[in-house]
């Protein structure tokens, strides 16, 4: 586990070099047009949509370590040659490689970490994941940002080299883990795991509960991170007045309270019903977007707005800690063992659909429907404590509160819901 967490903090680092200067880097640097940098960034996205479907089932057949390596290898290579890129072509082949690697790595990590845990670790250790990711990303932003030189196309060569480097970095990091095969493990999977994974999206569509947290993870990933650096950024600047360089004192702040609070308020979920606790995370990204539209109201001083503005962000980053060691673990529980991958790339795809819808819906509002854009995301805010709640009915005790039992395989096994909680 330690082995695997630090592999995918080092990634994360390597990501924070580059992905908020990519489209400079496109666009003026290699002076490809601001058209090329969109089409970059599209097929960055578009690439992930693409790999993900058919991630889960080669992770279930073959395991998530020669997935993980293959992807980090891959989004290596289009790290590297992304540094190197000097044409449209180019660039465009490496975003795809980059996205595709990227995108595969998040349910081969998510699908190593449940095999080296239990119901009793899990949780922290999705915590450990998130905070890990998001301490990366903002030291390699950081650090990134005082080597990058817009004159200088070198300098952001050395970023993507840097980069690539940390991918092969995981790669053998995850080339050195043993996952372990112990006899609770295999007891608990499947003897026709490979018949069972061929009808892995009949079962998956069947599973109810699985199906209403993924329509909950798109409204979250919707609501939440498709806004950040679109709809939210766009409004605050056009309705706020915000200045640029303040999105970026924001977003630090996001950082900063998800880093400082993760094993604060791990402290304070884990005990506690999961569903609930997605439940309260509504309530408070609907604060975060009334705060959002107070600082575009223009009542107050220009200093009133920015502390709104930048508030809201901090309230945006209490919620995602109180999510991380929530529902990725949910996830994972709630499938069976010769499906872990497939579940975890269902969820990652949810995601990633979300993130491309997000900032297509939101951009355009955010800049031009100043108010009905704060109404409508404070109303898909309450519509996730809503949809939590519900969510709650379909999951059993031990799902939706691990901690009542210290060791719980059996939700994998999806046993009726009389036994769990006669073992409970």
């Amino acid at each position: 586990m330690r082995r695997i967490q630090a592999g995918n903090a080092l990634a994360a680092f390597g990501l924070g070099f580059t992905v908020p200067y990519l489209y400079v880097y496109v666009a003026q640097v290699r002076d490809l047009g601001a058209s090329t940098a969109g089409a970059v960034l599209a097929v960055f996205a578009m690439a992930a949509l693409v790999a993900l479907p058919f991630t889960g089932r080669v992770i279930d057949r073959r395991g998530p370590l020669p997935v993980l390596v293959g992807a980090a290898v891959l989004a290596a290579m289009g790290a590297a040659s992304m540094g190197l890129s000097t044409s449209v072509p180019a660039v465009v082949l490496s975003a795809a490689l980059l996205g595709a690697g990227t995108a595969v790595m998040q349910p081969a990590l998510a699908t190593m970490i449940v095999w080296t845990s239990d119901s009793s670790t899990r949780t922290r250790a999705f915590a450990m994941q998130f905070f890990l990711q998001n301490l990366g990303l903002g030291i390699g932003g950081l650090i990134g940002g005082h080597i990058v030189d817009e004159s200088r196309p070198g300098s952001f060569t050395l970023l993507f080299g840097i980069e690539a480097a940390m991918f092969l970095v995981l790669a053998g990091i995850a080339m050195s883990v043993r996952l372990p095969r112990s006899l609770a493990l295999q007891e608990a999977r499947p003897a026709n795991a490979e018949a069972k994974a061929k009808g892995g999206l009949r079962a998956l569509l069947g599973h109810r509960a699985m199906v209403q947290l993924c329509v909950l993870g798109f409204v979250l990933f919707f609501a939440c991170y498709g806004q950040f650096e679109s709809g939210l950024a766009a409004y605050g600047t056009e309705a706020a007045g915000i200045q640029p360089a303040t999105l970026g004192t924001a977003l630090a702040a996001n950082t900063l309270v998800i880093v400082l609070a993760q094993f604060v308020v791990l402290k304070f979920v884990e005990r506690r019903r999961r569903s609930r606790v997605i439940a309260g995370v509504g309530l408070i990204w609907a604060v975060a977007w009334i705060a959002a539209g107070y600082a575009g109201l223009g009542h107050g001083s220009q200093a009133m707005a920015t502390a709104a503005f930048v508030s809201a962000y901090g309230l945006f980053g209490l919620g995602e800690a109180m999510l991380s060691p929530t529902v990725a673990p949910l996830v994972a529980d709630l499938a069976p063992e010769s499906m872990v991958g497939q579940y975890n790339s269902a969820f990652a795809l949810v995601k990633q659909l979300a993130l491309a819808v997000g900032p297509a819906v939101g951009g355009p509002m955010g800049a031009a429907l100043h108010g009905p854009y704060i109404v409508t995301f404070v109303l898909f805010s309450l519509g996730i404590t809503m949809l939590a709640l519900r969510l709650g009915k379909r999951l059993t005790p031990v799902q939706d509160r691990p901690s009542i039992v210290s060791r719980s395989r059996v939700v994998a096994q999806h046993k009726p819901a009389e036994q769990i909680e006669a073992v409970a």
